[in-house]
Order: structure tokens, then sequence, then C-alpha cells
């Protein structure tokens, strides 16, 4: 159901997805969508925390399969793999982790983008050794809504991401936690 749910939201948009097509693209009876699911928001939850996960096991994977040495390498993966992540996984462009259907989607008492920022930060103090601490979490926080936005203007300039945009947006990160780190 995820699936086709995530095959929906990119051909309908969340506002045009409904239970009824979602059951009909999954090839299941309408009671079986809300055997799982309450309604479109807790299936587009069930897909967003599927991302997220997917997110940091890419993540996890890359950093663990190269020579990562410095903080910024894994910062620029962190960047690759969300960018990687809007042209390949379905639902994900249009989604993203759930901005667009609730910005509490992912965590009830925080927003979508704090939950990223607080696995980026336990990443980013387990491998390198940088300090915990309000200041982290608010740098990250600030990094995290600038990739963000960067990200989305270079995917609706052109569909696979437009590469400048997409390069200004990893330097521009980057030179901001150079100096805020």
């Amino acid at each position: 159901m995820l699936d086709a749910c995530a095959e929906l939201v990119d051909e309908v948009g969340y506002d045009g997805l409904t239970t009824t097509l979602l059951a009909e693209r999954a090839g299941v009876a309408i009671g079986s969508v809300y055997q799982f699911f309450p309604d479109k928001r807790a299936i587009v939850q069930a897909l967003t925390l599927r991302s997220l996960e997917g997110y940091l096991q890419r993540l996890g994977a890359r950093l663990a399969d190269q020579a990562i040495a410095h903080w910024w390498d894994a910062v620029d993966a962190a960047i690759d793999e969300y960018i990687d992540m809007h042209r390949t996984v379905p639902g994900f462009r249009t989604l993203h982790f759930g901005d667009v259907v609730d910005i509490h989607l992912l965590d009830d008492e925080r927003d979508n983008n704090d939950v990223i920022v607080s696995h980026l930060a336990g990443l980013l103090i387990e491998r390198f050794g940088i300090l915990d601490g309000q200041r982290l979490q608010f740098v990250l926080a600030i990094a995290v809504e600038a990739a963000d936005a960067l990200i989305k203007l270079a995917f609706r300039r052109s569909q696979d991401g437009d590469p400048v945009v997409l390069g200004e947006a990893k330097a521009l990160i980057r030179e901001y936690l150079h100096h805020r780190l």
C-alpha cells in the first residue's frame, strides 16, 4: 500500500490522494486500507517515516563505506543523499519529510526538520566528536532549513534538480557550518 501511495502522491499530489484511489492502485479492498490506516494522513505519515528510515540507512551506509575523515564530508553526503532521494524515491519529491502535509508529521511535538536535525546532530557527535548542545542544534536547524529551501528551488527549476543551484546550496551550507561548528 505504501508503494501505491508513493506513486499516487507523485501523480496526483497529497490533495488528490484518496483512500479509494489507494485501494484501487494497491489492488486491495477499501476495508483493507482502513484496517491499517484510519485516513490518508496516516498512510502518508507511514510513507514519510519509511522515507526517513531509508534516508538514515542510506546515509549510514554511505558513511560506513567511504573514508569520511571530516564532518563537512558527512554534511556533503547528507545533502547528496537527500538530493538522490528526490530523484529516485517515489513520493519523496512530493512529500519530502512530510512538510507538505503537516510540519509535525514525523513527531507530534517537534517539527519535521527538528527530527532531521536531531539525527544529523547525533551523527556528528558520534562520528566526529562535535560537542552537543543548544548551539549545535540551532546551527544545524539553520543549515537544514536553508538546504531544504535551496534543494526545493533546484527541483522547481529543473526536473533533475538544477545543478548550479544544488552546487550553490552545498557550498553555502558547508561555508556556513565551517564558521559555526
